[in-house]
């Protein structure tokens, strides 16, 4: 069962510069397989990665993730 928390990150990833899941993950710290599986809703990041991944877009986390529960 996936996590009940969505998330903007493919679309703030193309609406900045198109980076990729690479570009991201060296920003941040992770592995790309990391900020994939993520990305696709079947691992939720540590709270630290969540606000990271958001300064990275310059967005609130609310911006980025949205609890579903």
């Amino acid at each position: 069962m996936p996590p009940p928390i969505a998330n903007q990150i493919r679309r703030l990833r193309f609406e900045h510069g198109e980076m990729t899941q690479s570009d991201l993950a060296e920003r941040i710290g992770m592995t790309r397989q990391t900020v994939a599986a993520i990305e696709a809703g079947k691992y939720s990041p540590s709270l630290e990665a969540a606000f990271r991944i958001a300064q990275v877009f310059g967005a609130p986390l609310e911006d980025v993730f949205q609890w579903q529960g």
